[in-house]
């Protein structure tokens, strides 16, 4: 992204777009009963309460009341996207592709379902208006980025069930992303690119040059460690905000106590911020804090920043929601990225301009009538 000299004035920043991931597909009830919602009405009303806090971004999972986990049904998804579209209309909802990652026991590893399943996503009904992807396998060893303090009282803290996620993969190659984007154009959802390293912008570039996906950008940075992605280090934050597309959308998410402290930086470089428990259940170390709290929190911080935070309109309209392009040259223009080189075309690509010279509006000591005696 290019920041001009005022780029970093709260007044000339786009409202903050706060995405909250309250339902935590990772956790027990029990690890965290004062804020893991397990009825229907409780995962209805854990929207309606982080949209009135704040929060104009919804990442949905859905938690199965009869077994307390994630639920890896299709219509008990269908079911309560329908009760959060009526209770919380103005509300983008955004379902996490991987449906459910969490294993059922602690014999299991934790995976992501298959191709096939993940591809199911896309025919839901009422239908999202996100779903994130993954481009490019990537390792998520989130026990790197974990200290004691982080699981105490969760079943993470259970040596077993950190074996099971130790070694999990997000499995997405070309043959998984190249067909779940034609999917989900086809039904007109909006992809979030979730990402682990500065690397995937490349990749998502190549697709968007190559046509195989013609629309806005909405990518999350995702703090995941270990081998497959990047960690806490601020650089790997910074030169991926350096390198994003100038017209892409971009959220940061954080892992754990450093939530908050990256939450402060995206508000005042003017991006936007993901929180809630599925990412950290900690307002300091040893002092729970819930996910409207961390809304709450982030909301704080804006004000005190004087950046404004997004109503679901503005969100709505900054995220582009129902907007598609028709063509590379199209995608790139509303990004801000060069267009694509032509035949024998050297050099660095610009845009192109009718190649005529045109007088200066100013000569270079700046006056503007020495610059119109200059141009005869």
């Amino acid at each position: 992204m290019y920041f001009t000299n005022d780029s970093m004035l709260p007044e000339n920043q786009l409202p903050l777009i706060i995405t909250v991931a309250p339902y935590g597909p990772q956790w027990l009830p029990s690890d965290y009963p004062e804020d893991i919602p397990v009825t229907w009405e409780q995962q209805t009303q854990k929207a309606v309460d982080c949209y009135n806090a704040g929060a104009t971004v919804l990442h949905l999972h859905v938690r199965d009341p009869e077994t307390g986990h994630g639920s890896k049904n299709f219509t008990e998804f269908n079911e309560q996207i329908a009760r959060l579209r009526k209770a919380v209309p103005k509300m983008i909802i955004q379902v996490g592709g991987s449906i459910s990652f969490a294993p059922a026991n602690d014999h299991e590893k934790a995976h992501w379902l298959g191709y096939d399943t993940r591809h199911m996503l896309a025919e839901l009904n009422p239908k999202p208006d996100q779903i994130t992807i993954v481009v490019g396998t990537t390792q998520m060893n989130i026990l790197d980025l974990t200290t004691p303090d982080d699981v105490e009282g969760t079943q993470l803290a259970n040596p077993a069930m950190q074996a099971a996620y130790q070694n999990m993969v997000a499995d997405a190659n070309p043959e998984f992303y190249i067909e779940h984007l034609k999917r989900l154009r086809k039904n007109g959802i909006q992809p979030m690119f979730a990402m682990a390293h500065v690397h995937t912008l490349e990749a998502i570039e190549h697709l968007i040059r190559t046509g195989v996906y013609m629309g806005p950008l909405n990518h999350t940075m995702t703090a995941l460690g270990g081998a497959g992605g990047c960690g806490r280090n601020p650089f790997d934050f910074m030169e991926w905000v350096r390198r994003a597309p100038h017209g892409s959308v971009a959220t940061y998410e954080s892992l754990w106590r450093t939530v908050a402290p990256y939450a402060a930086m995206a508000v005042a470089l003017g991006i936007h911020i993901r929180v809630g428990i599925e990412d950290n259940q900690w307002r300091r170390k040893g002092e729970r804090m819930t996910s409207v709290q961390q809304v709450e929190q982030v909301v704080r911080i804006a004000n005190e920043l004087g950046r404004k935070v997004a109503n679901g309109d503005e969100a709505r309209q900054i995220l582009k929601i129902g907007t598609w392009y028709d063509s590379p040259d199209e995608t790139l223009a509303s990004l801000g990225l060069p267009p694509n080189r032509k035949e024998g075309q050297l050099g660095f690509i610009v845009k192109e301009t009718d190649g005529r010279p045109h007088p200066p509006a100013a000569s270079s000591d700046g006056h503007p009538i020495a610059g119109q005696f200059a141009a005869q």
